[in-house]
């Protein structure tokens, strides 16, 4: 049930017309959306695997992804689902917010090398060399403080020091009003996009382009979030394309918010299921 929600969250991330990002609406970046479709059924046997730490997900994830397409379309989502579907598999309550931070406080060397090995290997844009714990050399310290000297550049890195809590707060938040306001699960899975690329700048953009772009994207989005608001559907999805094709041909692909909105569909899907669980014993 965890693989099957997490392929779940990957094709419905795609339904949306996420402004500079890939989607069934246009491609970019030299990657379409049956390149997301393949890798997210290729990385959901490892995401879910059970009895695999943390970074035994994600290195084979990564690694599968690989096999399955040649290239780098999901390694933020999976550094973020992994940890996730370790809690939701392992669960011993039925908060997965609460169950996720104890998954984080217990992450160990062994998850930061693997971690490392599967950064290495999806080798994304921007990614240099870091002034602490690079990727690049030997494990030193467990995978949450390697997570915590990232932070401050990464928003993923961000989610593991601060107990994921844009996934459990700004991202469930803005999912839960799209859903109070009576929109589809394609309208919300946008609402929730432009909700984390209106709040704080693209660490995508800002680790391939400079900070000063991604505030500059991070401005624009909040104007077209405003607009698209209170569109009608139809009206609300062409605002959305036409700032995608402005991003995109500029290159620009906020993908970090394309990454944070799957954790958020993901998580959304796997709590049923815990309560489910806990509930019927």
């Amino acid at each position: 049930m965890v693989a099957a929600a997490f392929v779940a969250a990957c094709e419905a991330e795609l339904d949306a017309p996420k402004p500079g990002n890939v989607h069934h609406f246009a491609p970019g970046h030299g990657m379409a959306a049956r390149d997301f479709i393949a890798s997210a059924r290729a990385a959901a046997p490892h995401i879910a695997a059970p009895g695999a730490s943390v970074g035994a997900r994600i290195l084979g994830a990564v690694e599968a992804t690989w096999d399955a397409v040649g290239q780098n379309t999901n390694l933020g989502i999976i550094l973020l689902c992994a940890p996730l579907a370790h809690a939701a598999l392992g669960a011993g309550g039925d908060d997965l917010a609460r169950e996720t931070a104890r998954v984080l406080a217990g992450l160990d060397v062994a998850d930061a090398q693997a971690a490392f090995a599967a950064i290495m290997r999806a080798n994304p844009a921007g990614l240099g060399a870091a002034p602490e714990h690079d990727v690049s050399g030997t494990a030193q310290t467990t995978l949450l403080e390697a997570m915590r000297a990232a932070a401050p550049r990464d928003r993923i890195g961000w989610q593991y020091a601060h107990g994921f809590e844009d996934i459990f707060g700004l991202g469930r938040d803005a999912l839960q009003d799209a859903r109070r306001r009576g929109h589809d699960a394609a309208r919300a899975t946008l609402d929730v996009y432009l909700t984390f690329l209106a709040a704080f700048p693209d660490s995508h953009i800002a680790r391939k382009y400079g900070l000063d772009l991604a505030q500059a994207v991070q401005q624009e989005a909040a104007r077209e979030a405003e607009r698209i608001r209170f569109a009608p559907r139809d009206e609300a999805f062409a605002i959305a394309l036409a700032f995608d094709r402005a991003l995109k041909d500029r290159r620009v692909n906020p993908g970090t918010s394309a990454d944070l909105t799957v954790a958020v569909l993901f998580a959304d899907s796997v709590q049923p299921i815990l309560a489910s669980a806990h509930k019927n014993g």
